[in-house]
């Protein structure tokens, strides 16, 4: 399965909306306006949180980003490995073992789980905004859009602080 997830052009918090392979919604993503960890939450299409996604407040020379399920429980986190130009990134904290390795400037990525690549998200240039696609197996697909997201997150905190 192929999904879409564009970033909203005008928007405070950083909101997004998560659209099929015919450009209809899957998810909504809204943005916390003051938040300095870039909360978002994601919604399915009935309108229920399914995912929570935040920065680490605090950081020691590796960014952090937190995946909780509705009830605010952790079920991962992503981390950005020191001193990585590649864009690689590990899950730390959940069941089974992922990994997130980029191309160059992380135009491209491919997400393995156990070793295996079960996933690519593709980052695509626009000119206002960052758009994403991401290819997997269905199942796999609402915690993929929060690993997404996360990644997001890490990435525009680390473009805030160059």
């Amino acid at each position: 399965m192929k999904v879409f997830i564009k970033n909203k052009i005008f928007t405070i918090g950083g909101s997004s909306e998560i659209l099929d392979e015919n450009q209809q919604p899957l998810y909504k993503v809204k943005g916390k306006i003051f938040s300095p960890t870039k909360k978002k939450l994601i919604y399915d299409k009935e309108g229920k949180l399914i995912y929570i996604v935040r920065n680490k407040f605090w950081k020691m020379f590796v960014h952090k980003a937190l995946i909780l399920d509705a009830n605010k429980n952790k079920i991962a986190t992503v981390k950005e490995k020191y001193l990585s130009l590649r864009g690689v990134y590990y899950i730390e904290d959940y069941p089974e073992e992922i990994k997130i390795e980029g191309k160059f400037f992380s135009f491209e990525s491919a997400i393995l789980k156990n070793g295996e690549p079960c996933a690519k998200i593709r980052r695509q240039l626009s000119l206002f905004r960052d758009r994403f696609s991401l290819e997997a197996e269905e199942k796999d697909i609402p915690f993929l859009c929060a690993l997404t997201i996360a990644i997001d997150n890490i990435t525009d905190r680390k473009r805030k602080e160059d």
